[in-house]
């Protein structure tokens, strides 16, 4: 019986965090952060936005360029995403590969997992949008104080 207990609290625990519906509130909620966190913290580069939504340990894995801390995360993105160079990095989202598992803690939910790809363009003015490349990349949410923030990033398989 009590191999039964513990076979079915099992199944019950790994079905609990699957994925989440397309149609659900927790996904129809992690498509709108991860569409404002982008639009307003990387390509209109309000960096304020952006410190704001990010963990105080945030995690950031990059294939290319190795780890970053907040602190490294932040900087970069304001020497080489957010400079006045003329040209603006640009990332779109394939809104179609996104999908959500729900995190739990004693059955409250306390964040979430993003997966999807990603597209990168190069942005001059009076010119069309030039593709970069395109990656995949999983975001970790957590709520804290009522607020979605990215606390850990992989971004990989650039080409």
């Amino acid at each position: 019986m009590k191999l039964i207990s513990i076979i079915f609290l099992t199944f019950i625990s790994l079905s609990a965090s699957s994925q989440v519906s397309k149609e659900s509130h927790l996904f129809k909620e992690m498509k709108v952060q991860d569409s404002t966190f982008f639009d307003r913290g990387f390509n209109l580069c309000d960096m304020e936005y952006l410190k704001n939504h990010i963990a105080d340990d945030l995690k950031f894995f990059h294939d290319q360029s190795g780890v970053q801390d907040r602190i490294a995360f932040l900087e970069t993105t304001e020497k080489y995403i957010c400079s006045d160079s003329g040209q603006k990095p640009i990332r779109k989202v394939d809104t179609q590969s996104l999908v959500v598992f729900p995190l739990y803690n004693n059955g409250e939910l306390y964040g979430a997992i993003q997966k999807g790809v990603h597209h990168f363009y190069l942005r001059e003015s009076d010119k069309e949008d030039v593709w970069t490349s395109t990656a995949r990349f999983t975001h970790v949410w957590v709520m804290d104080n009522e607020v979605w923030k990215i606390s850990e990033v992989l971004s990989y398989d650039h080409h």
